[in-house]
């Protein structure tokens, strides 16, 4: 009788094209970059039945008490970060204010800063010490458009309603916790700090800025432009509804927009009009009809139209559709992508419209680091779980409820540490996934979100500035630090992360999905944001303003006037 896992195996191996004896090194041949994730894990004999986590990696020390100490003298500080960022609430690309109070932050506590990282004005890069290893925290600080929500409300109430007679809108709001992501990260990196200090270790610390990470856009055009060069390793986190280590990959993801240009119109006499808005629908539906045999399983696509128009009665004569094309490894996304892109010119012919298709970002699948987890694992273990108190659990079970979802409160446990599933059905995608696939990566999740609630909900902006938010933000910081320490002041610990990462990349060559010469999408800045981080406008190789697109089609035809009928 099969096992799960077996049975998961050759789930996996089909759809790969394999046969069910295939081992590691045709799982690699079949795609070498999932192959790093599930072969790599299969050709070490890590099976899910029998995994037990090793206990005893992360080692108490001077400096470990140091950095842990600092961020329970300074919580207060931590949250005051977090609650700032979230307040600004600014969406990504445009995170002026949000950049500011982080790196502020660090330049209080004696980082030095470097504006402009990757040519983004809202990205830096905050260093502290000198040799050693160079250890890089991840943080960001980017909110989502419509998820504004009052703070501690347990029913959708959101802080910015914006009246609009034929159309009501929300502000923007921190539904994925990034408020708590960056200032956690940050206190991580300032409590490492003051153990370097204070222990007198040779160390580095770099604390990655990051902008536009909800678009997929701000670490994709900063690892092509090698702004994350020269790591020993990486710590990252994110806010979840539950709090575990982890080494799973995620999806690899494509990011474009494919804009219709026709020809306007009154919309009581649509003869001749051509439509943009047609033709964006046209592509809709057209994709929809590739989900049944076009699409496998582990893949993903999603789309929102940005500018459908202003008012029934004028045919709209530009109209964009803005596509997220997720898969295991980004020569699947690109398989996917490809037949996207047909759509978009059927939809286009069919339409008589113009097709204007722009890629904005592309991003791998994450690269896991067991050695790694196990490292972060034992940490949190050690550390324990966010402890929340009796309102928090109130508040979470409202919210479970206004969603319609079992009232089970917030989690009060630390998942076990448990390996990747053997096959790959698909998920998530970060920008941070090129990062791993430079230098090893330690990720946790961390609970910030009631059990069972989605990221990119309105009722993760209510608790990202409360209680639960700031439980959770202190656990990750105390998680990351730890973690970090073990990383400088154990190298053998170091070496064996490094080891994997070497063994996993073997025979894998990392490219850029971003085509070279692509131009980011990008914002201005306001001028007292440009004088305070000492930059300029447009950065070096931008064109700016950014060439319009422009309608400048003719009007159709229904054909020779015909003489009236008498």
């Amino acid at each position: 009788m099969l096992s799960s896992y077996d049975a998961g195996r050759r789930r996996l191996l089909r759809a790969f094209g394999l046969t069910a004896v295939a081992g590691p090194a045709a799982m690699r041949a079949a795609d070498p970059v999932l192959g790093a994730s599930f072969g790599y894990d299969e050709q070490i004999g890590v099976h899910s039945a029998a995994y037990e986590a090793p206990a005893g990696l992360a080692a108490d020390s001077e400096a470990k008490a140091t950095a842990l100490a600092w961020i329970g003298v300074h919580s207060a500080d931590i949250q005051q970060l977090s609650d700032e960022i979230w307040t600004h609430a600014e969406l990504s690309l445009q995170e002026w204010n949000s950049s500011l109070a982080v790196a502020d932050f660090l330049q209080r506590n004696g980082f030095s800063v470097r504006w402009g990282a990757g040519g983004f004005p809202a990205a830096f890069v905050a260093t502290y010490g000198s040799g050693g290893p160079v250890i890089g925290f991840n943080a960001e600080y980017d909110a989502l458009p419509g998820l504004s929500q009052k703070a501690g409300e347990g029913s959708h109430s959101p802080l910015v309603y914006r009246y609009d007679a034929y159309g009501p809108t929300y502000g923007p709001g921190h539904g994925d916790g990034h408020n708590n992501l960056g200032a956690g990260s940050a206190a991580a990196a300032v409590a490492v700090s003051k153990a370097i200090a204070a222990q007198g270790l040779r160390a580095t610390v770099r604390v990655f800025g990051t902008t536009g990470e909800e678009q997929l856009v701000g670490k994709a055009y900063m690892v092509k432009d090698g702004v994350y060069d020269g790591l020993d390793a990486f710590m990252d986190w994110h806010p979840f509804p539950f709090t575990t280590a982890f080494w799973n990959t995620t999806s690899a993801l494509a990011s474009a927009t494919f804009t219709f240009l026709g020809a306007s119109g009154h919309g009581a006499n649509p003869l001749g009009n051509k439509s943009g808005l047609d033709g964006a629908t046209m592509m809709a539906t057209m994709s929809e009809f590739l989900r049944e045999k076009n699409v496998a399983p582990s893949g993903r696509f999603h789309y929102a139209i940005v500018n459908g128009g202003g008012a029934p009665n004028v045919t709209p004569d530009m109209c964009s559709i803005w596509y997220f094309i997720r898969e295991g490894s980004p020569a699947r996304v690109q398989t996917l992508y490809d037949k996207i892109v047909e759509c978009a010119k059927g939809a286009a012919a069919a339409s008589q419209t113009t097709l204007v298709h722009k890629f904005h970002s592309g991003t791998w699948n994450a690269l896991g680091n067991k050695a790694g987890a196990e490292l972060m694992n034992d940490n949190m273990q050690k550390i324990g779980p966010p402890a929340f108190t009796d309102a928090d659990h109130a508040l979470a079970r409202r919210l479970q409820k206004s969603l319609g979802k079992p009232e089970a409160g917030m989690p009060t446990t630390i998942i076990p540490l448990t390996p990747p599933p053997p096959g790959y059905g698909g998920g998530p995608s970060t920008d941070t996934a090129d990062v791993s696939w430079h230098t090893p990566a330690l990720s946790a999740l961390v609970a910030t979100i009631p059990i069972g609630l989605p990221n990119h909900n309105w009722a993760v902006t209510a608790t990202a500035a409360h209680h639960i938010g700031h439980q959770g933000t202190l656990s990750a910081a105390r998680y990351l630090a730890a973690s970090a320490i073990d990383l400088i002041t154990q190298p053998d610990t170091l070496a064996a992360i490094q080891d994997e990462f070497t063994q996993r990349t073997a025979g894998v060559e990392w490219k850029s999905m971003i085509p070279d010469g692509t131009q980011p999408p990008l914002y201005e800045p306001p001028a007292d944001f440009l004088a305070r981080t000492g930059q300029h406008w447009p950065p070096p190789g931008v064109v700016w303003p950014v060439p319009e697109v422009v309608a400048r089609e003719q009007l159709g035809t229904t054909g020779p006037a015909l003489p009236p009928v008498t």
